[in-house]
């Protein structure tokens, strides 16, 4: 798409396949305290880094991302949410924004930015601060990937949970926590990601780029029921960096 006034991640909280009781068990998990610093990597629009930085007061949050509509969303949100003191959003690209080394760094579905996950685990490691954490969404493969799925995704996943748990521990860092998305976190997330799409297109159906985003939503369906669903799985990864 172009210039389609179209949010697609409008009926999504998370732009990953997460629930509101999975996200409070990763929050509650990081054991944050007053004062500490929260940098999420690619945060959309930073839905966990706000509910992170709610659960204790005291903490502060930056997050960036390059995506600018997500961006005045998450902007907005913190607004709306009396945090403005104590979180801030920058659009930038991940790979070349700096802060100071975090408490606990976030990046949830961003490991494409640096070009793949043991990338972007070395990338993060020096954003962390020795005794921080990190919490790594990323991809796994929980059954053998069909051609279709092998279609989408290439080698872009680096293959079974051990898999991703082992590059982790190879990467410098030691596994505190895991989690994975269940079937129905998935079905919702990918369920809403097209819903957001469909309305759209009911409330436009002569709009000049209607079909391309047709053609979008039919192809992403497509590679969802007939590809990854139940091959793809998501896992979320809470990290000790020694």
């Amino acid at each position: 798409m172009t210039d389609a006034p179209l949010n697609g991640h409008a009926l999504l909280d998370f732009n990953a396949p997460l629930s509101d009781a999975k996200a409070h068990d990763l929050v509650a998990g990081l054991r944050l305290r007053s004062g500490d610093a929260v940098v999420d990597y690619g945060c959309g629009w930073a839905e966990l880094l706000l509910r992170a930085v709610e659960h204790v007061p005291g903490a502060r949050g930056l997050g960036v991302d390059s995506d600018e509509r997500a961006i005045t969303r998450g902007r907005a949100n913190v607004e709306a949410r009396g945090l403005a003191s104590r979180v801030t959003l920058d659009l930038a690209d991940v790979t070349t924004w700096s802060a100071t080394p975090a408490d606990v760094a976030i990046s949830i579905g961003a490991s494409h930015a640096w070009g793949g996950t043991a990338a972007a685990l070395d990338a993060l490691h020096a954003r962390v601060r020795p005794g921080g954490t990190l919490v790594l969404g990323d991809g796994f493969w929980e059954r053998p990937p069909s051609p279709r799925s092998r279609e989408v995704f290439g080698d872009e996943v680096v293959g079974g949970l051990a898999d991703l748990v082992d590059l982790a521990l190879a990467r410098g860092y030691r596994l505190l926590a895991l989690a994975t998305a269940t079937r129905d976190e998935w079905d919702t997330f990918e369920s809403r990601w097209c819903a957001a799409r469909e309305h759209w297109l009911l409330e436009h159906p002569d709009h000049p780029e209607a079909a391309e985003v047709r053609a979008l939503v039919d192809d992403h369906r497509d590679a969802w029921l007939r590809g990854y669903r139940g091959e793809l799985g998501f896992a979320y990864l809470t990290l000790a960096r020694p």
